[in-house]
C-alpha cells in the first residue's frame, strides 16, 4: 500500500489552507484527524514554501511546530518534519519525528545533511533551484527529465558524504518546486524512471498550480482534491513509495478502489 502522508501547515500563509491550523490545538486535532482518515504518516511545517513566500526564523518556525510534532508523536502518529532548517530538524527528531523532509534537498542549509546523518531519522530530499521569493527564475530545462534525475542523484550522492546510507534516502521530484505547468507532467511521466533509481519516491502534486491549471479557470478546492486523487493513484502505479496530500479520504478511497481492482484485499 502506498504510504499516504497527511499535511498539517502550522502557518498563518501556505498556499491552500494557510492560518486554519496555526494554532497548536487546532493543528494537533487535524493531525490526528487525518490519521484517522487513513494516514500512515503527518508531515507538519511550519514555514510555507509557496512561490512568493518569505523565509521565517528558526525560532518562530519551532515555536510553532514542535508542540505539535511532540503531541503527535505521543499519540503514537509516525510524523515527517516538513523543514529545511538543520536546527529544526534535529530538534523536531528530538521531539518525535521520524522523516525529515526537506523540500531543497539539504541545499538551504548546508548543515542539513550532517545534521540528519546524526540522527536515526530518514530524510526526504527534494528537487530545487532555489527560493520560494523566486521560485520559477531557473526553471528553465533543456531536457527537464534527465535534468531533475541528476540532480537528485547528486543530493543522493551529498546524503552519502555527510553519513547518511542510502536506506534513509527518499526523493522527491518536487513537483511545482522551480517547474511550470508543462515540466510538471514531463516529471511525473517520468516516475518509472525515477522509482527505478533505487531511493523510494515521494510525490506532492496536491492542490498545487499545476493542476488547478489542467481543470481551466477557478478550480475549486473539490475538484483539485479529485484531481490530487488521480495523480497520486497515477504516481501508485508508477511505483511511487508515497504520496502527500491535504485530503487525505479521497486520496485513501481511490488507493483502495485501486487495490480492489487489482485484487488485493477483495
Amino acid at each position: 500500500m502506498t504510504v499516504v502522508m497527511g499535511i498539517v501547515n502550522v502557518t498563518p500563509d501556505s498556499f491552500s489552507d494557510g492560518g486554519r491550523y496555526v494554532d497548536p490545538g487546532a493543528a494537533i486535532a487535524h493531525g490526528v484527524r487525518l490519521r484517522d482518515l487513513g494516514a500512515a504518516m503527518i508531515d507538519v511545517g511550519g514555514e510555507s514554501t509557496r512561490p512568493g513566500a518569505t523565509r521565517v526564523a528558526e525560532g518562530v518556525e519551532q515555536e510553532r511546530v514542535l508542540p505539535v510534532v511532540s503531541a503527535l508523536a505521543s499519540a503514537g502518529i509516525a510524523v515527517s518534519i516538513d523543514t529545511m532548517n538543520a536546527a529544526t530538524a534535529v530538534a523536531a527528531v528530538a521531539a518525535g519525528a521520524r522523516i525529515v523532509n526537506d523540500v531543497s534537498g539539504g541545499l538551504s542549509d548546508p548543515e542539513m545533511l550532517a545534521a540528519v546523518a546524526a540522527t536515526d531519522a530518514d530524510v526526504v530530499l527534494g528537487h530545487w533551484r532555489g527560493p520560494s521569493e523566486d521560485m520559477y527564475a531557473a526553471a528553465s530545462y533543456r531536457d527537464v527529465v534527465r535534468e531533475v534525475t541528476t540532480e537528485l542523484l547528486a543530493r543522493v550522492e551529498a546524503a552519502a558524504a555527510a553519513g547518511i546510507a542510502p536506506s534513509r534516502v527518499i526523493l522527491d521530484p518536487g513537483i511545482g518546486f522551480g517547474k511550470r505547468g508543462a515540466q510538471n507532467w514531463d516529471v511525473l511521466r517520468a516516475l518509472p524512471q525515477l522509482t527505478a533509481l533505487g531511493p523510494r519516491v515521494l510525490v506532492g502534486t496536491s492542490r498545487k498550480r499545476f493542476l488547478a491549471d489542467a481543470l481551466g479557470d477557478d478550480a475549486s478546492t473539490e475538484r483539485k482534491d479529485l484531481a490530487t486523487a488521480v495523480t497520486s493513484v497515477l504516481a501508485s502505479r508508477a511505483g511511487a513509495w508515497g504520496v502527500r496530500v491535504h485530503d487525505v479520504a479521497a486520496t485513501c478511497d481511490a488507493l483502495q478502489v485501486v487495490e480492489r481492482w487489482d485484487g488485493i484485499g477483495a
